[in-house]
């Protein structure tokens, strides 16, 4: 037993430690439990033999995952993507799995190994791309779309790969592999059945999930949450997940085929988001070990001995399928940074082609010397997805949002005002929609199209182009404006601008959002004559609402917000002088905590004074709402708190 804690540790530990660090110097968390495993198994060897055994029990994850993807669509969705779903997923197997057999028979291995070896690597990575997308917000783009549908065919066309292998067996590597074929591969239901009654057994078992889900799911959840018991919501969720896995294993299709077509027919169930917050959790920590497996399973000794064919071999795979995916990008109109986040993100095997490989080593179709080295391959190109994806942002973002800027030319400003609002996002809009209706002329600028023509759409008048070029500014009349509104996404360029500003055009009262106090305070060090926080107000409006929902009296409550500002204002200078300290260097400041302190003191005094109410002649009677079991309780004619 105590073995075993030892291990979990190690595996933790090393997650703990590399995920955070990874992603802190941009990353991503894959590249961050892959560079783990590699250091607990091959480097310093405190994990062994049992990393195999943990990564099938941790490809679970990729069930999970797979079930929680298919709750994020629903029957309607999936139709609507069929051709993609298809043509670009049948296209891409299909002509992947051809270059990779030809590519084996050329290679010297017969063909019925060779056809193997293309199925393998046909496949990419659902766990990798799909943990990464999600991760940099790219799942809703075109290319992570169709990322998507590629890997949604994929993980279906596993099932008649899995039933082809066992017919190319090669007689030379039968015998003691196939014998233990039946064992290795666990209880089935289908095995000494005739085809027509196995394909009978496999529709029946995809016919009890979408069936069950249906009709079988709601009443189950409804008792489970009748007991009121959180806990045994969450065993009736990993319940139901395993319970479909074991069922489609028994009738040998992949489980997460049956996960991901579960997750579908709950798309729309009123239980949803509560299946997702209890299975998530599971779903991260599974897939976070399978990576950590995928790099404590490179064996180096075969590594180093055969180190040029392995990494020679990895890298053809690589950019043989990036040809075939962007010939497929561009024969299926993925255009731009989407194309080639199409081609980087799918340029490598998958852990189904561990699958495939077992299952074509225990059919004797691989010789077990081929075997070990495609393992290494598969895993050296999954280990290496993580650099695509940073080649991605890194260097292909970036050079075509250039090429987009550089296309969309800056207008020409022909108009000039009294005000320059830079930046039309949802916080400029505010500011410029309360402008003209007091019929103030203004002159809008922003570096993003999309905000430009929604801005248009409401009779505003705007302008193409990036607000911080200090000659955009003065085609936009910034020596005769009298303010200048800075309201643009990025922070470090809004420093840069005020700075500017402030030096150059001094008499421009210059008035800004900050992201946070720590962005306010260097927006104020760059000259900023007015800082206001993107979220301050607001969140002390919906403060005062609080305080009136507990029973606070509306005017009060105004009071207790009016008190927080002035016990902000009263402190801001000294917080400022302390927060310069930070700033220009020091890595804690124990006045700034110190002064930080004495402001909530001074706060929570000031809370605790005693009010005044108004007289009942001057303001509206008002009444708190009541407390009941089940929250706020309107008044007794139903209607909302009078005040």
């Amino acid at each position: 037993m105590t073995d075993y804690f030892i291990q979990a540790f190690i595996y933790l530990l090393a997650a703990v430690i590399a995920v955070p660090l990874a992603k802190r110097l941009g990353l991503g968390s894959v590249l961050g439990y892959l560079v783990a495993g590699v250091f607990i198994g091959p480097v310093t060897g405190l994990v062994g033999q049992e990393a195999t055994t943990i990564q099938h029990f941790a490809e679970f994850g990729v069930v999970m995952m797979l079930f929680l993807v298919g709750m994020e669509l629903d029957p309607k969705a999936l139709w609507a993507m069929r051709v993609r779903l298809v043509g670009l997923g049948g296209l891409q197997v299909l002509l992947t799995a051809s270059a990779g057999t030809g590519l084996a028979w050329w290679l010297g291995l017969p063909w019925q190994s060779a056809l193997a070896v293309g199925l393998i690597f046909a496949l990419s990575s659902t766990a990798i791309v799909l943990q990464t997308l999600n991760e940099k917000g790219l799942v809703k783009s075109e290319g992570g779309r169709s990322a998507f549908s590629v890997l949604l065919f994929q993980d279906i066309a596993v099932i008649p790969m899995l039933a082809l292998i066992p017919l190319l067996t090669l007689p030379a590597l039968s015998g003691s592999m196939v014998a233990d074929a039946t064992a290795a591969h666990g209880t089935s239901l289908v095995t000494s059945l005739p085809g027509w009654a196995h394909a009978l057994v496999v529709v029946g078992a995809i016919a009890l999930v979408v069936g069950g889900g249906f009709y079988l799911s709601r009443p189950l959840f409804r008792y489970v949450v009748a007991s009121g018991l959180r806990e045994v919501f969450t065993a009736a969720a990993l319940m139901l997940v395993i319970g479909i896995a074991a069922l489609m294993s028994l009738v040998n299709l992949s489980p997460a085929l049956g996960a991901f077509l579960a997750g579908v027919v709950l798309a729309n169930s009123e239980f949803r988001h509560e299946l997702e917050a209890n299975i998530e959790p599971f779903k991260g920590l599974l897939l976070g070990l399978f990576f950590i497996t995928v790099g404590a399973g490179i064996n180096f000794q075969v590594l180093v001995a055969d180190w040029g064919t392995v990494v020679s071999l990895a890298l053809v795979v690589i950019l043989v399928k990036a040809l075939i995916l962007l010939g497929l990008a561009l024969l299926f109109r993925i255009r731009g940074a989407n194309g080639w986040l199409f081609t980087l993100s799918l340029a490598q095997a998958g852990e189904f082609g561990f699958v495939l490989l077992t299952y074509s080593l225990q059919n004797g179709v691989i010789a077990p010397d081929i075997a070990q080295l495609l393992s290494l391959v598969v895993a050296l190109s999954m280990f290496l997805t993580p650099a695509l994806f940073i080649v991605f942002d890194r260097v292909v973002l970036p050079r075509y949002r250039e090429a987009k800027n550089a296309e969309q030319q800056a207008d020409t400003i022909d108009d000039q005002g009294p005000v320059i609002v830079a930046g039309v996002g949802r916080f400029g809009q505010i500011v410029c929609r309360l402008l003209r209706a007091n019929g103030i002329p203004l002159v809008v600028l922003d570096l993003e199209i999309e905000q430009i023509e929604n801005v248009r759409q409401i009779q505003i008048k705007s302008y193409f182009g990036d607000a911080s070029r200090p000659d955009l500014l003065e085609t936009a009349g910034i020596d005769n404006a009298r303010l200048l509104v800075v309201a643009i996404d990025d922070r470090d360029r809004a420093v840069r601008m005020v700075e500017h500003v402030k030096k150059h055009h001094p008499s421009v009262w210059v008035l800004a959002r900050a992201f946070d106090r720590g962005h306010g305070y260097r927006l104020r060090d760059a000259g900023a004559d007015d800082v206001i926080s993107e979220t301050y107000h607001s969140a002390l409006e919906l403060g005062g609402h609080a305080l009136t929902a507990m029973g606070v009296h509306p005017l009060r409550a105004k009071q207790m917000t009016w008190a927080f500002i002035e016990s902000e204002t009263a402190h801001d200078d000294e917080l400022y002088e302390a927060w310069k300290d930070i700033d220009e260097g020091i890595a804690f400041s124990p006045r700034y905590s110190e002064l930080f302190m004495k402001l909530e003191e001074t706060l929570s005094t000031a809370m605790q004074k005693d009010w005044e109410l108004p007289d009942e002649e001057v303001v509206p009677i008002w009444s708190p709402p009541e407390i009941t079991e089940a929250g706020l309780a309107p008044d007794e004619e139903g209607s909302a708190p009078r005040g």
